[in-house]
């Protein structure tokens, strides 16, 4: 079997090992792979997402069960050192040697430092891998409070969010007279320049670093720029480019640039037949070496395809189009975006109080050559799209904001068939339209998994249903419901059905979707439209399922849990205490949950009044673990115990789990308080999740930790308690107003059209002038709460109902029985007997 050695894994080589399973390699080839840095290939284009809590687990790239299913022998910390041509050999730092029969380079490139002298002084950083990342963060916490970045590009400024994110005041030093040079033109930078300046960062253009000033212990102390000035620092992070690593290509003797990167061709293939170049290493026959990640994806996949002997039109230069959110700001180029073409004319649109500005390139025919988008590039996916062609609009169509007198805006419709949707992955809309859902499609085309730019793009061409009515009692949906019953005020499922359910349906009972669905519409809204918040009392109690019929969570043996609150897992030992009396006075099974709750197991519902009876007396209150509610605010001890916790995070969430409890909404909610970007609460798995930086906290929304795990998204940062809690009110507020019957968070920030970007633009900006009715709504439902057992208790006609047999109210279940485990109990399961076993067999 012939050998294929891979040096390098980053984004690039996952890609060529992904390229090479689909194409059999893996099969028909031993696949052995060099990796020098300690972890496999994760995502460098996040990189920055590890300040504001990612993990490096959460960043990997690498799934396990890929690497195991398809043989690949993987060596991390194991990097290539050398390669003799001559015997096809490559010989790893470890001493490893492997015979090859093909060879691909995938070492990608370094970050480059101006030789500058003290470049190498204590407290001089590069910003390109995760353990620079970890060193930063270690160097800053402990000896930084001003921190400066050489360079003012793509990179230069995620590094500027990073030490900003740190604490440190914060310095951009950037030698071309504006910010992102080669991405935007001097329009599109002075809008940088000034939304970036409002955030508190001080930016210095046109100057270069001429030397790092040190004092003791060799460590940085200041910079010297060319225009004579100091700048005081006790951190410098160099990202002023990257240069390829060519290294071990010119030690092998293969033809290299110029000025710099391994010379191949439209194969991928290098001037040694057997040994191809992909991603930032290579120099394409364009005679341009490519830092970005798509046109790396697309020399992997031509360089499989050419191994395998079946490469098509090869790879002879790639899009450069770009979008990024950097500190918080959309920033996109696109085509020719510098009108580079004879006779091409500008169409710019620029609002200086908002920070927007949007250039389009418009050639002598007419055709959408490129374009710039600062501040708002929601149209960043069509228009790249439609690059080349003449747009059927006219061009300041594609540049007003709605409303500013332009005509109908463009959309998605008016693509054709083969626009390229997704550049990472070269995906057209007709592709994307085989489809149904965004999970299929990122599935069977892989388009929306690599920087995610186009994935509102794809939602928008993606089919709608055609009859989006709740069931068949409603031809509306649940937001639609959701707003008839907000505005008219309506208390009741049958006057809801009656006036607004289908002909049919009229003067009925409902169903099983909608009359809890309506139930918790009505109980979500309870507060402003009048009606008793209480979930068993007159009709209401007939809309609710089995766990809110009886205030408990339904067991698999007729038993039920009960589940006392315990804000953000913080409790006295007398609570816990009373916890454990009870358990063993009524002989329920208990465990801690990971929730931070304790949970008691095994209540019959007649004894359910008598447990919470002893409970609410000891200051217990409904934990809803039984409600599509609020169950838990999850927090680490932060900054009260903890040597890293930088704000009070068990403070913050018994804050939030007092603010919201009860709250009804169409899924069950979770949450978590973190106290430092270590995540130990593991806020980015729950609905909605806060994580505390030096400057406030970070909020985190969409999150979901269940059977389909999502990682919850980052809506604003370093906000002050008010405005914590301001925008969470704002969100679930929102998400329960437009969300579907049973929708968590993270599928509804996934359906919602526009999905993150206009839930911000919404919750944040007010995009919709609805806030301020929002946030009334919370205020409602705070000031209404009332604890459900405590009520139930005080009243004898609500306890009735807490019977196993109506009629016999003294009688216990006797179906209900338990066994012995482990000191405890557990629900005793039927007997089955030999005879219907050997029937079953028979059978």
């Amino acid at each position: 079997m012939p050998t294929l050695v891979l040096i390098g894994h980053g984004m690039v080589g996952q890609r060529f090992l992904e390229a090479a399973a689909e194409r059999g390699l893996t099969r028909s080839h031993r696949v052995v792979v060099l990796c020098e840095e300690p972890r496999p290939a994760y995502d460098r284009v996040q990189l920055t997402s590890y300040f504001s809590g990612t993990t490096p687990e959460e960043l990997s790239m690498t799934d396990p069960e890929f690497i195991t299913a398809h043989n690949i022998e993987l060596h991390v910390g194991d990097p290539a050192e050398s390669v003799d041509r001559a015997t096809r050999t490559v010989r790893s730092r470890s001493g490893l040697e492997f015979t090859y029969d093909t060879l691909v380079l995938a070492t990608g490139s370094y970050p480059f430092v101006p030789p500058v002298p003290g470049k190498d002084a204590t407290g001089c950083f590069v910003y390109r891998t995760i353990e620079d990342l970890y060193a930063i963060e270690e160097y800053a916490k402990n000896h930084a409070t001003v921190g400066a970045v050489v360079g003012g590009g793509l990179l230069g400024l995620e590094a500027a969010g990073a030490l900003k994110g740190l604490g440190l005041t914060t310095h951009i030093v950037e030698f071309a007279p504006r910010l992102m040079p080669v991405q935007v033109d001097e329009g599109g930078g002075a809008a940088l320049l000034r939304t970036i300046g409002d955030m508190g960062l001080s930016v210095h253009t046109g100057v270069g670093t001429q030397e790092i000033v040190t004092g003791d212990r060799d460590a940085v102390r200041a910079m010297k720029l060319s225009d004579g000035s100091e700048l005081a620092t006790d951190l410098v992070v160099f990202s002023a480019g990257v240069r390829p690593r060519d290294q071990l290509a010119r030690d092998m003797g293969l033809k290299v640039g110029e000025r710099g990167g391994i010379a191949v061709d439209a194969e991928c293939r290098t001037s040694d037949p057997a040994v191809f170049a992909i991603g930032e290493c290579a120099l394409a026959v364009d005679g341009r070496v490519y830092g970005l990640v798509a046109p790396g994806y697309e020399m992997a996949q031509t360089a499989a395809d050419a191994i395998l002997g079946t490469a098509g039109d090869g790879f002879t230069g790639a899009d450069l189009s770009t979008k990024l959110k950097l500190l918080g700001v959309d920033v996109a180029s696109f085509g020719d975006a510098h009108g580079a073409a004879e006779g091409c004319l500008d169409v710019v649109y620029s609002d200086s109080r908002s920070g927007t500005y949007k250039k389009l390139v418009i050639g002598s025919g007419g055709e959408l050559l490129g374009g710039i988008l600062v501040g708002d590039a929601e149209a960043y996916g069509t228009l790249r799209a439609l690059t080349g062609t003449v747009p059927p609009v006219a061009p300041e169509a594609l540049v007003l904001p709605a409303g500013a007198g332009a005509p109908a805006q463009l959309g998605p419709e008016a693509l054709p068939d083969d626009a390229v949707i997704c550049s990472c992955h070269n995906v057209t809309k007709g592709e994307i339209c085989a489809h149904t859902t965004l999970p299929e499609v990122k599935k069977c085309t892989k388009a929306g998994t690599g920087c995610g730019s186009c994935v509102k793009l794809i939602g928008q061409l993606l089919p709608k249903s055609g009859d989006e009515g709740l069931c068949g009692c409603f031809a509306l949906t649940r937001q639609e419901l959701y707003e008839i019953v907000r505005v008219k005020r309506i208390t009741t499922f049958a006057e809801v059905l009656d006036g607004h359910g289908r002909e049919a349906a009229r003067g009925g009972e409902g169903c099983e979707v909608c009359k809890p669905t309506v139930g918790s519409i009505i109980a979500s809204l309870a507060p402003s439209i009048g009606a008793d918040g209480y979930v068993l009392d007159g009709e209401q109690a007939a809309l609710q399922d089995t766990n809110d019929h009886f205030l408990a969570n339904l067991q698999k043996n007729g038993s039920y849990s009960v589940v006392p609150r315990v804000p953000g897992g913080e409790i006295t030992p007398e609570k816990l205490i009373v916890i454990g009396e009870v358990a063993r006075d009524f002989g329920l099974y208990t465990k801690i949950t990971g929730g931070q709750r304790i949970d008691l197991f095994g209540a019959r519902v007649d004894q359910l009044p008598a447990i919470w009876g002893r409970l609410v007396d000891a200051g217990f209150e409904s934990g809803h673990a039984y409600g599509k509610a609020l169950r838990t605010v999850k927090s680490c001890v932060g900054q009260t115990w903890c040597r890293y916790g930088v704000q009070d995070s068990v403070r913050m969430a018994i804050d939030l789990e007092l603010r919201y409890r009860g709250l009804r909404s169409p899924h069950k909610l979770k949450s978590a308080v973190s106290g430092c970007a270590r995540e130990c609460a593991e806020a980015q798995s729950k609905d909605f999740g806060v994580i505390a930086t030096a400057n406030g906290w970070n909020l985190y929304v969409g999150g979901n930790g269940g059977m389909t795990p999502r990682h919850a998204d980052l809506l604003a940062q370093d906000l002050s308690d008010a405005e914590l809690i301001r925008l969470i009110d704002r969100f679930l507020m929102f998400y329960i107003r437009t969300a579907d019957r049973l929708e968590r968070t993270s599928t509804w920030l996934d359906r919602i059209e526009g999905g993150l970007d206009h839930v911000r633009d919404v919750v944040v900006h007010d995009s919709l002038g609805i806030c301020d009715e929002l946030e009334s709504l919370m205020r409602a439902h705070v000031a209404h709460y009332r604890d459900e057992w405590a009520e139930t208790l005080d009243d004898p006609e609500r306890l009735a109902r807490f019977v196993s047999f109506v009629n016999a109210p003294g009688t216990p279940d006797p179906t209900v029985r338990f066994v012995p485990e482990r000191d405890q109990i557990k629900p005793e399961l039927p007997l089955i007997s030999l005879a219907s076993l050997e029937g079953t067999a028979a059978r």
